[in-house]
């Protein structure tokens, strides 16, 4: 803390935060943003994969009014490290001042999640707080936005500013709230305002809710229960690259289960715009079935697809496969559903676009590749003529 200034302490409370589906008080004082309700963590089994994801707030930000020239949030962090391999990148805290980017930090210690990919044992090693600062901020009225790292698990832990703060006012924003994968969750991007959903919500002039969750976007009832019942205006789910590099399940049950996922979304958003997005270009998995590995032979963390291609013969899923059921039974469930619209995932990132960007770890697109994403994705979604559009113009 720099103890020159004279600090005013703000309680961190929910009309500060925004994209987080439940805070939790932790012993410590602090919050947890986390991005699934309690009766959807007490679903998933205790898998540590979904816990890890849904505990990463991307899409989350503090969002406060304040003339304050200088801001400090103090966090501590958890992040993950991965048993001899070189430490990922800290994560990014991007501030945005009236919906413009204005400087960017990280947060210093904190706890070290230690994962050994050769046999997924985890440890924990605990740490101290850091703090994220921010300073040379005009001394007007204006909105702050402090948007958390997707990389991770962020507990807030006090607030700062020189100047009082207050809970910003409803500005009539669309809730767009998405779905979909590591990707969808801002894996290689450079921070959460630039994974692609959040710049293409900023295209579309709509507040997001990030409900992507690395690893784990498998069409489980209780993500679709979720989905269920937030709310919402808009709403799209990408999916299709983790259940086939989960090997989750075969072409017999994928049908059923894209089909129970959209009828429970649809009980709680019975007219809602809802885009069905198929999974975009990923080389190792177009015809090769599932599982996929981590691969560090080359001192860093890659992918590689372990199934058979005869096995799609026999109904094993492959992302060619996931794109033409996804796209056969949108059109069939279209017919009686005006409300329900289809994204090809190529039209996103393709052939060509893997040429010029390619995939750095064999499954993630890099940040170039958000940004062009979140642009495709934006001109179609919110576009003159697009489904979230004629979302927009229709609402009472």
């Amino acid at each position: 803390m720099d103890d020159s200034r004279d600090w005013i302490s703000t309680p961190l409370t929910g009309d500060l935060v925004r994209g987080a589906l439940e805070l939790d008080h932790t012993g410590r004082g602090g919050l947890l943003d986390l991005r699934l309700p309690a009766p959807a963590r007490a679903r998933f089994g205790g898998d540590e994969q979904v816990a890890q994801a849904e505990s990463e707030p991307s899409g989350v930000r503090v969002v406060f009014r304040t003339r304050a020239t200088a801001v400090e949030l103090d966090v501590l962090r958890t992040v993950m490290a991965h048993r001899g391999l070189p430490p990922r990148p800290d994560g990014a805290y991007d501030l945005y001042v009236d919906g413009e980017p204005a400087g960017r930090a990280s947060a210093s210690g904190g706890n070290v999640l230690m994962v050994d990919l050769s046999d997924g044992s985890r440890e924990l090693f605990p740490g101290s707080p850091g703090t994220v600062s921010f300073t040379g901020l005009h001394a007007r009225e204006k909105t702050v936005e402090i948007w958390l790292p997707y990389t991770e698990t962020t507990e807030l832990i006090a607030l700062r500013t020189d100047a009082p703060v207050a809970a910003p006012e409803p500005d009539g924003r669309l809730v767009w709230l998405h779905h979909g994968s590591s990707i969808s969750q801002g894996s290689a991007a450079d921070s959460s305002a630039t994974a692609w959903p959040a710049l293409a919500a900023a295209a579309g002039g709509v507040e997001l809710v990030n409900l992507s969750l690395a690893g784990s976007a498998l069409l489980d009832p209780f993500t679709a229960c979720t989905l269920r019942d937030t709310p919402a205006d808009l709403i799209s789910v990408k999916v299709g690259i983790n259940l086939v590099n989960r090997d989750a399940m075969g072409v017999g049950d994928f049908g059923p289960a894209v089909h129970g996922f959209l009828d429970t979304v649809r009980d709680g958003h019975p007219t809602a715009p809802l885009l069905v997005v198929s999974p975009l270009l990923c080389p190792a998995q177009e015809d090769t079935p599932g599982p996929a590995a981590p691969d560090v032979s080359g001192g860093q963390v890659g992918f590689t697809a372990l199934g058979d291609p005869a096995d799609a013969a026999r109904g094993k899923l492959t992302l060619r496969v996931v794109r033409e059921e996804l796209a056969r039974i949108v059109a069939e469930r279209a017919a009686s559903d005006p409300y329900l619209f289809h994204l090809d995932g190529l039209a996103l990132y393709g052939e060509a676009d893997h040429t010029e960007l390619p995939l750095p770890d064999r499954l993630h697109p890099c940040a170039a590749a958000h940004r062009r994403i979140g642009e495709r994705f934006g001109g179609f979604a919110f576009g003159p003529g697009g489904p979230f559009a004629a979302g927009a113009a229709e609402r009472p």
